[in-house]
């Protein structure tokens, strides 16, 4: 894909018999079940099968940032992240379907506007098994660049981390009045909705990141962090935002300008993904057909 620019711009062997327990329980009590109870359920009450079927691919959502009205961060010389975004979504998403080991969607694949809400409501209709998204966002620091993962939490784990949520979470002043009532107090109760096995799930994604990356792409110091994203809010989905480096930054922003760097950083990511379903962890996620 051609970037726009403008001008100058290990699991227990019970684990599956509790599942199973745990969904009739569920079921029997009318009660909503999460990912791993509702597979279990639909093993439990799926008539046999003859011979031996094989396991679902699972579906892996990938999530530019920003898009159509919102152009998110403005690069020192004019990038527009939103493009950058678009651009290694893209590339990412070409090279994890060459693999043939997994099943791909874009929250978006054109320079459209997508409040936070339908991004995870997208994410969920499409019963992803995992949700990455990806970001270039801006400090007040030009000097601080490199790559990190962010994961949902009620609190931030430090002031910076603080202050991009607060910037991607802004994002939906573009979206009109229905987005704007939401409290700071509503979005800690959203966040401590997550399940604690989304949250491991997630946990373990963005280690697999670092690791992934460590080799090839500069990382923050304490590349790992968290703090309260909307867009990560899905209950029952692993997930995790990645940025990949800082628009505000001259060196991070003529590297992600450039195709052979986005491509780079998309074969760490595709590398991340495979040692995280490669993983115990994986059995966080939810497969599906």
């Amino acid at each position: 894909m051609q970037v726009r620019f403008l001008p100058g711009e290990p699991d227990h062997p019970d684990a599956g018999r509790r599942h199973m327990i745990r969904a009739v329980a569920c079921v029997a009590a009318g009660m909503i079940l999460p990912a791993s109870a509702r597979a279990a359920h639909r093993t439990l009450a799926a008539p046999p099968r003859i011979g031996r079927a094989l396991p679902p691919r699972p579906l892996v959502m990938l999530d530019p940032g920003h898009g159509g009205k919102d152009p998110g961060a403005i690069g020192v010389s004019g990038t527009y992240e939103k493009h950058v975004a678009e651009a290694a979504a893209a590339e990412l998403q070409r090279q994890l379907l060459a693999s043939g080991r997994y099943r791909v969607e874009l929250t978006r694949g054109t320079d459209i506007f997508i409040p936070l809400e339908d991004r995870v409501g997208i994410a969920e209709g499409r019963q992803a098994a995992l949700f990455v998204s990806m970001h270039a966002d801006a400090l007040h620091d030009p000097s601080v660049r490199g790559a990190s993962v962010y994961t949902l939490a009620d609190g931030a784990s430090d002031a910076q981390t603080a202050a991009l949520a607060r910037t991607e979470n802004s994002a939906d002043r573009f979206a009109g009045p229905r987005f704007h009532g939401t409290s700071p107090e509503v979005q800690a109760i959203l966040a401590s909705l997550v399940r604690q096995e989304t949250r491991v799930g997630s946990a373990h994604m963005a280690g697999s990141v670092v690791n992934a990356f460590r080799p090839q792409i500069g990382l923050l110091n304490n590349p790992s962090r968290h703090a309260g994203f909307v867009v990560l809010k899905a209950a029952d989905i692993p997930s995790v935002l990645v940025e990949m480096g800082f628009m505000s930054n001259h060196q991070d922003e003529a590297a992600l300008r450039q195709a052979s760097h986005r491509a780079m950083v998309a074969s760490a990511m595709t590398r991340a993904i495979d040692g995280y379903f490669a993983s115990s962890a994986a059995g966080f996620t939810r497969l599906s057909g």
